[in-house]
């Protein structure tokens, strides 16, 4: 009895023993995540960055140099055409004025002179001819007051000359002068002020720009730099949203008005400027802001869609035996070494098989199918995860082994 008892105890073991082998050596099962073949509209958009700017800005400065005298706006100081916004001393330039004005007014004096003296010199000139016809006069006394005429009416046309020339010089004075008063150009606004009062503004060598005046903000533009990859799907007057950080939950909208030709190179990166076209009624919008866009490429209503990460999907074979047997259908096989699109469905005995599919337009998470034998609802693989094995036996034991 006590034999049979130790017999059956040894099976026991030897059972369990086998069953545990069994168990250790089994491979585990991978597990798949699923989503839905759906239908439903379709937009496609190119996103970028770039940054809000008033349609027309005009940079005002002075063709003057001084010291500032009076500031009249501020920043955000609305401003007509013609008025008055900053006024450079006219100490200088007023005594400029009226000492080319003098001069001016000298040299139509000497002009005056000389042509008094010419009209002298050519009464002369008759009461010597009608002398020298009676033979009164000898021919040299005739030539002699030939030649003062001929003296006075270059004198006349040289004191014309001077006349000319300190005009233009008084012209010239009289035009700094009045560039001492800077006027507005435009209606608009003030965006930016560079200058205080007693600050010197020098124009020797360059324009200095005292204000920044934004012509209306009412009307505002991006400027956006688009990568050559997708400046191909972009068009004139497609529908731009876009966000602010200021408004982080406030979508505004645009139209594109403008794709320039010419390249931006950054770091070897080529990129194109696309100008967008923003209505800013409410003068929420700010020169400057950082804008993040999405101008709409296409749209289509009522298609099937499959999420984009089902494209990506690529399954994890367990063993070889498993991807031997996995079906794949020798079209299949071809379609993928030709670089075709494809995406997973689970069997009925839950293990991947490849679908393949020809895709349209796309967005950030779902493709549109345009061929393939999949119809709305069914559930393609997004995802593979595999459970962590168990640990070796040995692993966590002594130096010389587990412990029993």
């Amino acid at each position: 009895m006590k034999k049979i008892v130790i017999l059956i105890l040894v099976v026991v073991a030897v059972g369990g023993a086998a069953v545990g082998f069994y168990l250790l050596k089994k491979q585990p099962e991978a597990t798949y995540r699923t989503a839905k073949v759906e239908r439903g509209p379709l937009v496609s958009s190119v996103s970028s960055t770039g940054t809000l700017a008033a349609v027309i800005t005009v940079q005002v400065g002075s063709q003057v140099s001084g010291t500032i005298q009076k500031l009249f706006v501020d920043f955000n100081s609305p401003v007509k055409q013609g008025q008055v916004i900053a006024q450079i001393d006219p100490a200088l330039f007023n005594a400029q004025v009226e000492q080319t004005r003098g001069n001016y007014l000298s040299a139509r004096g000497n002009l005056e002179k000389f042509k008094s003296d010419l009209i002298d010199a050519r009464r002369n000139l008759e009461r010597y001819r009608l002398l020298r016809n009676d033979g009164i006069i000898a021919q040299s006394d005739f030539d002699t007051a030939e030649n003062r005429c001929l003296q006075a009416e270059a004198a006349v046309q040289a004191a014309e000359g001077t006349v000319a020339q300190t005009r233009g010089t008084l012209s010239q004075a009289q035009t700094n002068l009045r560039y001492a008063t800077i006027k507005s150009p435009v209606d608009g606004i003030v965006v930016s002020r560079n200058v205080d009062v007693g600050q010197t503004v020098a124009a020797s060598f360059q324009t200095p720009t005292l204000f920044t005046i934004a012509q209306d903000l009412t009307k505002m533009e991006i400027q956006t730099s688009v990568d050559e990859s997708d400046i191909s799907r972009i068009k004139v007057e497609q529908p731009v949203t876009f966000t602010v950080d200021a408004y982080p939950e406030t979508r505004f909208t645009g139209t594109v008005r403008q794709i320039r030709n010419s390249p931006v190179v950054t770091q070897n990166v080529v990129t194109y400027v696309v100008v967008v076209n923003v209505d800013n009624k409410d003068l929420k919008l700010k020169p400057g802001m950082t804008a993040n866009v999405s101008i709409e490429t296409a749209r289509k209503d009522n298609v099937l869609k499959i999420p984009s990460a089902a494209l990506r999907f690529k399954p994890k074979s367990l063993t070889e035996s498993k991807e031997k047997s996995s079906g794949t259908p020798q079209g299949v096989k071809r379609l993928v070494k030709r670089g075709g699109e494809q995406v997973y469905i689970l069997t009925p005995e839950k293990s991947p098989k490849p679908v393949p599919v020809k895709t349209g337009i796309s967005n950030e998470g779902s493709v549109e199918l345009v061929e393939g034998n999949l119809k709305e609802n069914d559930e393609v693989i997004v995802e593979q995860s595999m459970p962590n094995q168990k640990k070796s036996s040995g692993v966590g034991g002594t130096p010389m082994g587990p412990r029993f």
